[in-house]
């Protein structure tokens, strides 16, 4: 039942229910054995942030989803990949539900799932936590943004990995959200490329907080976290330049030790390390690859960009299956192509050792 806006409220419309977390929970749950496949992949990523495990992360998978079936498809695609490189790559789908924009402009599958600006954000719920059993059955661990922060209590159940955008690494609430969620956050560096703004976070989000949020049954209550120890640093360049250069690393691993921080760097492939221009994410790729193989052991893994087919399109009425509605992404044949000789040129330094 819609509710009455006070007189006061002069910029509310409306004020629509919204299901609880437990009762999307109790529409799509998650089965036991995918329970445990989610604590055994939140381990793997545990592993190869702190060194134990020498394999590399891979966040692979759309700018954004849009489209279940595709990203099923897209799904399935990337399973038969891992299997073939997962003695050298821990490949993560990229499953991003969340946008957040510079100005205006799509916001994403769970507040606009219909693409029209009808914001159903009960029906985004709904798809986006079924599609994330989906994928975790089939057998991929899946990453997410984390913007929103009462949209975790739908779907952090599911999540592996996940990370905290440019324009929110600085949000004190996103730090103390981190603070207290179940798996690995990758803070990425500010969109002007400088990233000690993430390394502050990294510093607050590994302690204790207190923060006012949402329960499972939809109560607003305080939560108290312990800190999350897995949080982690994502080089994603800047306006004005790329930082995934040795230098740049080297400069950000320093600066991570000096404050007593673990030192595991994602790189991503995309945003401005690419300079916008989804054709370069192989560039920055074989870039870090590169630095791996001679011994950089704070690189902990990449980001892509990936879609079934390259490039993006506007949003309207004819919609080309698997292409991105968001940022360009590298097509499919381009991804099995990057990732199986990224996995080749690992095995060779294996051998060399």
């Amino acid at each position: 039942m819609k509710q009455i806006i006070p007189s006061y409220d002069i910029h509310i419309k409306a004020m629509d229910p919204i299901l609880t977390p437990n009762e999307i929970c109790a529409q799509f749950p998650m089965s036991q054995e995918d329970g445990e496949r989610i604590l055994s992949y939140r381990q793997s990523v545990r592993d190869i942030l702190s060194g134990r495990d020498r394999r590399l992360l891979a966040i692979v998978g759309p700018c954004s989803i849009h489209d279940t079936d595709a990203a099923l498809d897209y799904a399935r695609r990337l399973k038969d990949l891992s299997a073939r490189v997962s003695d050298q790559l821990f490949i993560i789908m990229r499953t991003y539900f969340e946008k957040p924009r510079t100005t205006v402009g799509w916001k994403g599958l769970i507040l606009d799932p219909d693409l029209d600006g009808s914001y159903d954000i009960n029906k985004g719920l709904r798809t986006a936590r079924k599609l994330l059993i989906d994928i975790t059955h089939i057998g991929l661990p899946v990453g997410c943004e984390v913007l929103d922060p009462i949209i975790p209590q739908y779907i952090d159940d599911i999540i592996s990995w996940a990370s905290i955008g440019a324009r929110t690494t600085e949000s004190q609430t996103h730090r103390n959200l981190a603070s207290g969620l179940s798996f690995p956050v990758g803070f990425k560096n500010s969109t002007s490329g400088e990233y000690t703004h993430a390394i502050n976070a990294i510093k607050s989000a590994s302690s204790p907080a207190a923060f006012i949020g949402v329960s499972k049954d939809g109560q607003s209550i305080i939560f108290r976290t312990t800190g999350n120890d897995m949080c982690h640093l994502i080089m994603r360049g800047g306006e004005r330049s790329p930082n995934y250069y040795e230098d740049e690393v080297e400069a950000a691993r320093k600066l991570m030790l000096d404050n007593k921080l673990n030192d595991a760097i994602i790189i991503d492939c995309s945003h401005g390390n690419s300079r916008k221009d989804f054709r370069r994410q192989k560039r920055v790729l074989r870039s870090v690859i590169d630095q791996v193989i001679w011994g950089d052991e704070s690189i902990k893994g990449f980001m892509l960009e990936s879609n079934i087919n390259e490039g993006n399109q506007p949003i309207g009425p004819d919609l080309k299956y698997g292409v991105s509605i968001t940022d360009s992404c590298i097509g499919w044949e381009e991804t099995e192509r990057i990732l199986t000789a990224s996995a080749a040129l690992l095995r060779e330094r294996e051998v060399r050792k």
